[in-house]
């Protein structure tokens, strides 16, 4: 029986995977892309949702006290690294697989409703649904099964690995998944607090969001 307190991080993040398989699922069986694009806000709203029906048991996400500017700018920076190596890891050893991308275009015209979902949903939800899991569960849980009482300064190099390698291989450009891994891991590391990964993480798919719209590059999406 899984404990109440890794279900609680599991969970939404079981629920996104969820609706990732959902939508190959339903492409194998012929639906167009385009057909499926009111999916993400189903997603986003459902992770959301579970997020705070459950935010009483995220002691991790309890506001830091005494966070100096510094380690704050750190996480800013630390996130426009890793935007800038997502997009130029390109090359064809560095992705695995084909990537659907996610195209908000309606007849040659922008979708704003759903470009500001998806925005609104990889800034704010992601980051918060993907760093309890990854960062917060998975790294200590691999240091030790009572995950809740490893100081993260504690995470140890093989637990850090672990995790950015699995982290690497959710995501189609590996390659940067990984390096995003360790950066948001080594964050945590350093920091001892959820929300510097989870800042750097929102920066990261912040702008890369904006990008995506600004370039038309919808397959990183």
């Amino acid at each position: 029986m899984v404990d109440r307190t890794n279900l609680y991080r599991i969970a939404p993040f079981g629920a996104y995977v969820f609706f990732m398989i959902l939508e190959d699922v339903l492409l194998k069986f012929g639906w167009e892309p385009s057909e499926l694009r009111m999916l993400y806000a189903v997603k986003i709203t459902v992770v959301a949702g579970m997020l705070w029906a459950m935010r009483s048991a995220y002691s991790e996400l309890r506001w830091p006290g005494g966070a100096g500017l510094r380690i704050w700018f750190s996480a800013l920076v630390a996130g426009i690294v890793v935007f800038i190596a997502w997009i130029n890891l390109t090359a064809d050893w560095m992705v695995m697989g084909e990537a659907v991308g996610f195209d908000p275009r309606e007849n040659g015209e922008i979708d704003w409703f759903l470009v500001t979902v998806r925005i609104i949903g990889a800034a704010l939800v992601v980051p918060v649904m993907e760093e309890l899991f990854w960062r917060s569960f998975l790294m200590r849980w691999i240091e030790h099964s009572n995950f809740l009482a490893v100081n993260p300064a504690q995470i140890g190099i093989k637990a850090l690995g672990i995790s950015a390698v699995l982290f690497a291989l959710a995501h189609s450009l590996w390659f940067a998944g990984l390096f995003a891994g360790m950066v948001y891991g080594l964050l945590y590391m350093r920091s001892k607090t959820l929300w510097l990964p989870i800042l750097a993480h929102a920066v990261t798919n912040g702008i890369l969001g904006v990008w995506i719209v600004a370039t038309g590059n919808w397959g990183f999406w």
